[in-house]
């Protein structure tokens, strides 16, 4: 696998362009944006690299053959000619799975099943023993996608979706993805260079990714696996090179980082998931109820938060909603307020005017990232200021 080869990175709806920033940020080339992924190009150290630092891909996909096909004949020789006894051996575990736009077949399973039987069949005559299929913890994952007429056979370097970072032991009942937390983090513009507030801080993906990112550190430093360290050809010297030179870029982080929620439990998930991703120093997290609280810092603060929808915590929302902008008017001056919600009719409620609203969703719900400026004292008052200093 000497040189550069192409690669696609899997992404949520809208994180494109955050995850095509990542990628040329890291040194990927021919970065091209598509829908829900970004194709590039890097060598085996990189693609190890992007494993370890992209905080906005669930998946990184390594092509080993795009073709034309037009029946399950076709699938299967394209599938059959492939050298896999070179990428991995008998003895190991495979899965196939399959997603597909296309006219030509109409179950993915069906596609999948036709793929293993190949792969199957080509270990047979060339090792004269033929590997198992394992659909919960397999060695391989081989990945199908076919468009129309256009098929790719892809290994998945990444194998268990990247948002599983390692660091979360504990969850509350609608824990947020970090891929996705980590995605609105930046779409916030958080940079690292204020201090920080989750005021319903769950079981604490948002404090930690929010750490992770000021202090610069790989998202997946707590993981302790990929799929590619199941391959042949796997270099573990090189993949701690690489490590090793990703956690040298780490930075000091000069700010805090406050989480609050009013429930004993998710304090305890909170800071059991704090220890454990080894941010005890940069974040705090009280039992606290938002609408009790005030601003803990009197410099600009930003503020990112996931309240409860009313999907799966039940609560009065117009209410709830309304004491949000109540809260944040009288006691949060100075504060960049970034809160996504699907329960769009909720933001009637909250009686501001967002500056932004960002398009989002949070699994399969539809959702909104707005953004609030709250102003050190009246918006009025800060335009009569900046008249008086023109």
């Amino acid at each position: 696998m000497a040189g550069n080869f192409k690669m696609l990175a899997k992404t949520l709806f809208g994180f494109e362009p955050l995850l095509a920033k990542e990628l040329r940020n890291l040194g990927a080339g021919n970065v091209e944006e598509g829908v829900r992924n970004v194709s590039f190009e890097g060598d085996t150290g990189f693609m190890y690299k992007a494993n370890l630092c992209l905080r906005t891909a669930l998946k990184i996909y390594k092509p080993l053959r795009t073709f034309k096909v037009y029946n399950e004949k076709d699938l299967y020789k394209a599938v059959y000619d492939i050298n896999w006894s070179s990428i991995f051996g008998p003895d190991q575990t495979f899965a196939v799975d399959t997603n597909m736009n296309t006219e030509i077949f109409n179950n993915s399973m069906f596609v999948s099943l036709k793929a293993k039987d190949a792969i199957v069949d080509k270990f047979r005559r060339v090792e004269r023993e033929r590997p198992n299929v394992s659909t919960q913890d397999p060695d391989v994952r081989i990945h199908i996608h076919i468009h129309d007429n256009t098929c790719t056979v892809s290994l998945d370097s990444s194998g268990n979706s990247l948002h599983q970072r390692g660091y979360r032991i504990s969850t509350n009942i609608a824990p947020i993805n970090e891929v996705l937390a980590a995605g609105l983090l930046l779409k916030s513009g958080w940079d690292g260079l204020t201090d920080f507030l989750d005021p319903m801080c769950g079981s604490g993906t948002f404090l930690i990714e929010a750490a992770m990112i000021a202090c610069n550190i790989p998202a997946n430093i707590n993981r302790e696996s990929y799929a590619f360290m199941n391959w042949k050809d796997y270099d573990a010297e090189l993949h701690q090179k690489i490590v090793d030179a990703s956690l040298n870029k780490v930075r000091e982080f000069r700010h805090k980082i406050f989480g609050y929620d009013k429930a004993p439990s998710a304090v305890r998930k909170t800071q059991e998931n704090v220890e454990n991703a080894n941010l005890s120093e940069y974040i705090t997290v009280e039992r606290k109820d938002f609408f009790r609280t005030e601003k803990p810092v009197d410099t600009k603060l930003h503020m990112v938060f996931n309240p409860p929808y009313g999907e799966r915590l039940p609560i009065e929302v117009d209410e709830f909603y309304a004491k949000i902008g109540d809260t944040l008017k009288q006691e949060y001056p100075g504060t960049d307020v970034w809160m996504i919600t699907s329960n769009l009719e909720a933001l009637k409620y909250v009686g501001l005017r967002p500056s932004r609203k960002i398009k989002a969703f949070n699994g399969k719900l539809e959702a909104r990232l707005v953004y609030y400026e709250m102003y050190e004292g009246s918006k009025k008052a800060k335009y009569n200021k900046e008249g008086q200093e023109a």
